[in-house]
């Protein structure tokens, strides 16, 4: 006689139950607040809220047997970040949740792991300067993707008057590019030693509408250009999806944030060589940051490159705002 194992019906009220559960503690909502705008490994988030590694792990596998959190292979390192919602409760869950401030040492020990990892990131440069570029050539040299870049940048058709500012220029390998495309130009690095070879770049190529200067983009103010270059730096930073709402207020309105970056990756070996926080980025990720920073996706280029890379050349619009009419309502247009 075979016997069988008996069958088990599946029941909605399981996975309520599951995320009531995982909400049911003021720790794992706190979790869930602090990865609002942003992902943490599990060390990390033990340093930010004071518990040991077990404890935390044990809270995020609650978590994410809910649904509320899902994870991120960054090399040898998992990320975890906030699901999207599944559900009309879960949804709701994560309203509430935002509406409510993190105390204030959870918030000083979160900005205290996005300054070791800004940390991590301009010690390198400061290391790496004199060998940048054979760095960056290593997983994509501007070469490999510049004229598909300029295609993209000339359909956008700017008026001739019109400025760009780019950040994180590196060598300054685009700048002669922008230069001859822009009326003004301005260069932005938190690098001395960055800058520096950029400057070399500017005196050598004689771009005298090229204005450089030492400033952190995401934090200095800085007046809006019409076009914002980011190549191949948002790996490079602490908060990518915080940086896109800081980069979204340096883009004139009716403006473009053009953006060059790899898409995900499993070559761990890029942190160590190239200094890369982050091993490329999704897709749906960008235009999802860029989306809650008020910015509107536009065309899209992939690359695939010999070395089993693959580049993603994005456009992002921020829109003009319309007047208010007499009833108060306001709207935008691309």
């Amino acid at each position: 006689m075979t016997l069988r194992a008996p069958q088990l019906d599946f029941d909605p009220c399981d996975e309520l139950a599951a995320l009531c559960k995982a909400g049911g503690d003021a720790l794992r909502l706190n979790v869930l607040r602090a990865l609002s705008n942003d992902s943490f490994g599990v060390l990390e988030l033990a340093q930010i809220f004071a518990i040991g590694q077990s404890g935390m792990s044990h809270h995020l596998k609650v978590l994410a047997q809910a649904g509320l959190v899902a994870t991120r292979r960054e090399g040898n390192a998992i990320f975890y970040r906030r699901a999207l919602p599944g559900g009309r409760l879960h949804a709701a869950l994560l309203d509430d949740i935002d509406e409510l401030p993190l105390p204030g040492e959870v918030q000083a020990r979160i900005a205290t792991v996005h300054q070791q990892r800004a940390t991590v990131s301009r010690d390198f440069f400061a290391r790496m300067a004199a060998s940048f570029q054979a760095q960056q050539d290593l997983i994509a040299g501007l070469p490999q993707y510049r004229d598909s870049l300029l295609a993209l940048l000339d359909a956008l058709q700017f008026t001739p008057d019109a400025s760009a500012l780019e950040i994180g220029p590196g060598d300054g390998a685009f700048l002669p590019e922008l230069a001859r495309r822009f009326t003004r130009v301005t260069a932005l690095d938190n690098s001395p030693a960055m800058l520096e070879l950029a400057s070399q770049r500017c005196a050598a190529e004689g771009l005298a509408n090229v204005e450089l200067k030492l400033a952190d983009a995401l934090q200095d103010e800085q007046p809006p250009a019409d076009c914002v270059v980011l190549n191949m730096v948002l790996h490079h930073l602490a908060t990518p999806a915080e940086a896109f709402r800081q980069l979204a207020r340096l883009v004139a309105p009716g403006g473009s944030l053009l953006l060059s970056e790899l898409c995900s990756h499993d070559q761990s070996w890029a942190r160590e060589a190239c200094g890369d926080l982050w091993l490329g980025f999704e897709q749906d990720d960008l235009a999802r940051w860029a989306t809650a920073a008020g910015l509107v996706p536009g065309e899209s280029l992939y690359i695939g490159l010999k070395n089993g890379f693959q580049i993603q050349l994005r456009h992002f619009a921020k829109p003009i705002m319309r007047p208010a009419t007499r009833y108060g309502t306001q709207g935008t247009h691309p």
